[in-house]
């Protein structure tokens, strides 16, 4: 359980006595978009950083809240957007071009973005706090009583920026976060009588995960593998995968259970680790800081990892916001790459029964805004599924921006009834999208020469026909060859098609040597051996 000093419990009471007058201002979720407002937004990816520095390119994922700026489609709406550096003019015009009926020149006069023209892999947060003419700044061009401020996830750098601006931050309290944590998901599950994988509680050291690890194999003696997850990794990166089958003579009923311990202990050096560069040497230290759990391996011949995202209002009140399916890769599958909307027929309206549960289950805690519940499903034949609850997320997770650009483009609605979503012209609308196309042929390409091309092959979305492909990420592309997308059609099958049209395009304007993270020739449909955690 995390320690909070005394000074840090009279933060978060100032904290949330400033939340309380989002209450005001709330109706429904379509009258807050759309009403008078100044929009703050701090992307701070406010996260342990070395997990963070795991994902290639992370100092450029400041960028993947900028879906909020077609938020100015809305006339009355003013937004501030605050970077570690400024951001390229390009991508700038792009998301303001994107923009239905709005011209160019309104939306701009009503976007102020500022940068602490600080690159260090720090919270971007705590970069504003240190420079208190910014945060100056920053209050001066606020209407106070028409401003709450939106962030990636929210601690008590944000909490105490809130109150330095006297502005509300829309998430959770920095002292709930613990219900985002491996450990605190699995509590909230139980807590909610929601199904989830069988594992440990929170352990300190390697000498406990051995007992927690050699205690679930004998409450599960079939078990052929375990994960190990560090209790605030991030995208799967920090898990690793341990195989009991090597040590099948002490297996349960075999062996004493001291022997499992110790067999276990001195194994742990041979897992497999999901993240490439991760050792045993540097995970085995990062468990007295972050903590960690041991959850068994949920097998299946076909297996899938769904999602569902929703949002608690500052009333109090749970909405389903979408399912996905996820995209994953990695060593074994765990590895967050993309996601497709909305997640199979056959088990998403169930999904949304369980995450409105656990979403009532965090409301009673006290949370605000995002929270995203991630599963496995695994096919029992006779058209059932078998659904397991792996971890909550509060914060805005890989399937947020995608959503929400969808939402915020087409003005659409999300249908509860069905678990489809639909534009104002009645037709469902699906996508896929991901933060990973990252190929070595891609590197050097400008956020210009990305603009051309997208230009030259008329890969941009089409206000008209509300299809097409938003690119994200740019910013990475130049260093990491790395860009998001989110590829958007009337059917599964052409969201496919225009995401590997663009793909193609890419490929074929980039000649060169063909090495490559995710593929042009990657396969949308979904994993059958892997999973998230």
């Amino acid at each position: 359980m995390v320690t909070i000093s005394i000074s840090e419990l009279e933060q978060v009471d100032q904290f949330r006595n400033l939340q309380l007058t989002l209450r005001h201002r709330w109706k429904t979720s379509e009258l807050f978009d759309n009403s008078e407002a100044d929009i703050l937004i701090i992307p701070s990816l406010s996260i342990d950083q070395q997990e963070m520095q795991k994902i290639e390119g992370c100092e450029h994922y400041e960028e993947r809240l900028l879906f909020s700026l077609m938020r100015l489609r809305n006339p009355r709406t003013r937004l501030i957007y605050v970077t570690s550096m400024p951001l390229h003019p390009s991508i700038i015009d792009y998301y303001l071009q994107l923009l239905p009926g709005i011209p160019f020149s309104h939306a701009r006069h009503r976007l102020l973005l500022l940068a602490t023209y600080d690159s260090s892999l720090r919270p971007l947060s705590q970069k504003i706090l240190e420079r208190p003419r910014l945060i100056e700044k920053i209050r001066q061009a606020l209407r106070l009583d028409k401003a709450f401020m939106a962030c990636y996830n929210s601690t008590f750098w944000e909490a105490e920026l809130s109150l330095k601006l006297n502005v509300p931050l829309y998430a959770a309290a920095p002292d709930l976060q613990i219900w985002g944590t491996k450990s605190g998901s699995r509590q909230i599950f139980t807590e909610s009588g929601v199904p989830l994988a069988d594992g440990s509680e929170l352990v300190k050291n390697t000498a406990d995960l051995a007992v927690a690890a050699a205690n679930l194999w004998e409450r599960q003696p079939t078990l052929k593998r375990m994960v190990v997850k560090l209790n605030e990794g991030i995208s799967g990166e920090g898990n690793a995968l341990f195989d009991l089958r090597p040590l099948v003579d002490i297996a349960p009923g075999q062996g004493s259970h001291s022997e499992r311990v110790a067999a276990i202990s001195d194994r742990f050096s041979t897992m497999r680790f999901q993240a490439i560069q991760e050792t045993w040497a540097n995970f085995s230290q990062r468990i007295p800081e972050l903590g960690a759990i041991v959850e068994s391996y949920i097998e299946g011949e076909i297996k899938r990892s769904p999602s569902v995202q929703g949002r608690i209002t500052p009333n109090g009140e749970v909405e389903i916001l979408s399912t996905h399916d996820q995209i994953l890769g990695g060593p074994d599958g765990q590895i967050y790459l993309g996601c497709s909307f909305p997640a199979d027929e056959k088990y998403r309206l169930q999904l949304q029964q369980l995450g409105l549960k656990v979403g009532k289950k965090l409301a009673e805690k006290g949370t605000l805004e995002r929270f995203g519940v991630d599963f496995v499903t695994v096919d029992q034949g006779n058209g059932q599924w078998d659904i397991q609850s792996i971890e909550i997320n509060l914060r805005k997770g890989g399937t947020t921006h995608p959503f929400m650009t969808l939402k915020l483009l087409t003005n659409g609605r999300y249908d509860l009834s069905t678990g489809l979503f639909y534009s104002q012209q009645g037709r469902p609308k699906y996508y896929i999208a991901t933060d990973n196309l990252q190929k070595d042929r891609y590197k050097g390409l400008l956020p210009n020469d990305l603009m051309d091309i997208i230009a030259h092959h008329r890969l941009h979305f089409d206000s008209g026909t509300e299809t097409g492909t938003v690119f994200h990420l740019m910013g990475c592309l130049s260093q990491f060859g790395k860009l998001g997308l989110t590829s958007i059609g009337d059917s599964p099958q052409q969201a496919e098609d225009i995401y590997n049209k663009v793909v193609k395009v890419l490929d074929q304007e980039t000649n060169g040597k063909h090495n490559h993270t995710l593929s042009a020739d990657y396969d949308f449909t979904m994993i059958e051996d892997g999973y998230n955690y």
